[in-house]
């Protein structure tokens, strides 16, 4: 592929903010995540098309204020993220899969709703109130069934209130993409998307493994993906909003895929 000439740039009415508020805590998981997915992965024409897609959720979101931050890792894994202070971070593999620029902005848009609804420090606050319950127990309980009972009520509790926050920030990021003109079918598109690929993955360990996937942590099950195309018929039919195919695979020319070409690779059993 050739290398596609974007125009020039119109001036926009405020600077984008990207300078994100860091704390000790915030740095030292900034560098655990750059230690687990292999560090960032440089690419300026990458890097400009995500700072110009979450420019315009910025502005179309309930907090344009809000700065955030996009690192993209350099690992053959799907996978995004973020931390509540603003700080996104998307693997080259999931980059890899998205189709088009609505599909990465469903992505990129998922992740900020986390941050706008504070979803990191509610689960937190959860997760402590759990381990004071089940701690509770075990201190004034002697009955172990009763205290196992406990532990197994707190992790459900726990794993419901994730799937609780995994269909609001859905709903909140569709909202979200198609306020900024992108397809808000894009959602549902690249869960789809991405469930074929982990059923097409072969199974076994490999160096692409060592990093999570996506799935993990957000489950691509029937019912979220019929939630994520309720959300988008709130706002349009099918068709409407951007894409940008054309230009998003433009970008992504030379783009490495699978596992890291730096750290050798595999000639029969060399």
């Amino acid at each position: 592929m050739g290398r596609f000439q974007t125009a020039a740039p119109q001036a926009t009415p405020a600077k984008p903010n990207r300078t994100v508020a860091q704390t000790p805590a915030a740095e030292r998981e900034h560098e655990r995540i750059l230690s687990s997915y292999g560090g960032a992965y440089d690419d300026p024409r990458l890097e400009a098309l995500i700072g110009k897609t979450v420019d315009r959720l910025v502005a179309a979101s309930d907090r344009p204020d809000q700065a955030y931050k996009v690192t993209i890792l350099n690992s053959g894994a799907v996978n995004a993220f973020a931390l509540p202070t603003g700080q996104l971070y998307v693997t080259r593999g999931l980059i890899a899969l998205a189709s088009d620029t609505s599909e990465l902005s469903s992505v990129l848009s998922h992740e900020m709703a986390h941050v706008l609804a504070k979803h990191a420090s509610i689960r937190e606050d959860q997760a402590k109130q759990a381990a004071i319950v089940a701690r509770v127990m075990t201190d004034v309980s002697n009955d172990p069934d009763l205290t196992a009972f406990a532990l197994a009520k707190s992790k459900l509790t726990l794993a419901a209130f994730s799937r609780a926050q995994e269909f609001e920030a859905d709903g909140i990021g569709v909202g979200i993409s198609a306020r900024a003109g992108f397809d808000p079918y894009g959602a549902s598109r690249f869960l789809a998307d991405m469930q074929r690929n982990v059923e097409l993955k072969p199974t076994g360990g490999s160096a692409e493994t060592r990093a999570p996937d996506f799935l993990t942590t957000h489950p691509a099950t029937p019912e979220r993906i019929k939630n994520a195309l309720a959300n988008a018929r709130q706002f349009s039919g099918p068709g409407a909003g951007e894409r940008d195919r054309n230009e998003y695979l433009a970008d992504l020319d030379g783009l490495a895929y699978g596992e890291d070409p730096s750290e050798g690779f595999a000639r029969g059993r060399r």
